[in-house]
């Protein structure tokens, strides 16, 4: 047996096929410790990925009953705004019902009783409105027209100026600032 040290040249023993004794254990052991310290590491991600995924689909959840909660309480109001819109309005008109049905009552009333008494529901009646943002448009003998709040059944020659109000036949009403029906009047002629 010839000592490694000794070996002539060229018989250089052959290392094909061998493992070096040297490497072998460091590189094996390193090989599977490393696969090993992969996959667990993979596996921590994909358990905080799906408790992060999870808890996602639970805040989604929780946003879409809240969501659905939320319209369906809007539907509800809007339902009861509908069904009862008029209820203030009616309760605000029941005096004056009362004051009407008081004055047909009084079977030998005189003409200024009923005048009296008509009057009185008249403003009952008028702040009955008021109360509802019902406002009376009546504008004053030389206005400007307004084609917004006015409608012209005719344009009379007149004294003022043009397209101004000369008569108001009738009066006009704003329920909360929007038109509900135009006042109707005549309107100065240009000259």
């Amino acid at each position: 047996m010839t000592h490694p040290s000794t070996t002539p040249p060229g018989s250089e023993p052959s290392t094909a096929g061998t493992p070096n004794p040297v490497d072998t254990p460091s590189t094996d052991s390193a090989l599977p410790e490393l696969e090993t310290q992969t996959l667990a590491s993979c596996q921590a991600d994909i358990v905080l990925l799906q408790a992060k995924c999870n808890d996602l689909a639970d805040q989604y959840l929780r946003a879409k009953a809240d969501t659905e909660n939320a319209r369906r309480r809007a539907d509800d109001e809007v339902s009861k705004a509908r069904k009862f819109a008029l209820e203030s309005f009616a309760d605000s008109l029941l005096p004056v019902v009362d004051s009407l049905e008081a004055g047909l009552a009084i079977k030998d009333a005189t003409l200024d009783q009923l005048r009296e008494g008509s009057q009185a529901t008249l403003r009952q009646l008028v702040s009955a409105l008021e109360r509802n943002k019902i406002i009376a448009i009546n504008p004053a003998a030389g206005d400007k027209f307004d084609p917004h709040q006015h409608q012209a059944i005719s344009v009379v020659p007149s004294e003022q100026e043009a397209n101004t109000v000369v008569t108001v036949l009738q009066k006009g009403y704003l329920i909360a600032e929007r038109v509900l029906r135009p006042a109707l009047v005549t309107v100065a002629a240009a000259k």
